[in-house]
């Protein structure tokens, strides 16, 4: 006869506590952000008209399709958030002339390769904006995004070599530091920060 687990003596975990009111009103802060800031770049121009129409479809996906909430364990760090904002402009101005290039450049054929990047703070927050960042960046595209080891699969315009291959995925472990830099907890950002200075990231997968 298998024994009742509700029997007394043994230890029963607690349920999850729901989420507080303020939590709640963190998480869909947090949602609505970044919604409208992806459908503003996705735009690629800020005006009134795109950022009420993200206010709009925002609202219809997240009253329609709603999605369990995402766990937002870090906050928000303005410094980090200018240096995220300030390098992202120049990644998509820099990528968007060596995209303009392999197009220009006469007797050229541009090569490509998907990439695996193992990202190394395996959270769906992080996994999702490390995803879009690489995204709105002319000459990448996510091709797989796996939420169970925290890996990007990742279709590169421009790589010939096994040294491009290594460069840019030193490029998405240093995107991923700064969006942890910019919105990640302490333990987020100590974990990137180690990994970079002992160099225990790992590899990539052509």
């Amino acid at each position: 006869m298998s024994a009742d687990p509700t029997t007394p003596g043994q230890p029963i975990e607690p349920p999850n506590p729901p989420l507080t009111r303020r939590a709640r009103r963190r998480n869909l802060v947090v949602a609505v952000t970044g919604l409208v800031t992806v459908w503003v770049l996705l735009w690629g121009t800020f005006t009134w008209a795109n950022l009420i129409s993200g206010l709009a479809v925002t609202g219809v996906l997240l009253v329609v399709f709603p999605l369990p909430p995402v766990t937002f364990a870090g906050r928000l760090h303005p410094l980090g958030l200018l240096r995220f904002g300030l390098r992202f402009l120049y990644d998509l101005v820099v990528a968007s002339l060596q995209i303009a290039w392999l197009a220009l450049r006469f007797g050229h054929e541009p090569r490509g390769a998907i990439i695996a990047v193992p990202l190394r703070v395996n959270t769906d927050l992080n996994l999702t904006l490390t995803a879009e960042a690489l995204s709105l960046v002319p000459g990448s595209l996510i091709m797989e995004a796996d939420r169970a080891t925290g890996t990007l699969y990742i279709h590169v315009l421009g790589v010939r070599t096994i040294e491009e291959v290594e460069r840019f995925r030193r490029g998405v472990l240093e995107l991923e530091e700064r969006i942890i830099a910019a919105v990640g907890s302490e333990d987020e950002r100590r974990l990137t920060i180690e990994a970079t200075h002992t160099g225990t990231s790992p590899p990539a997968e052509l």
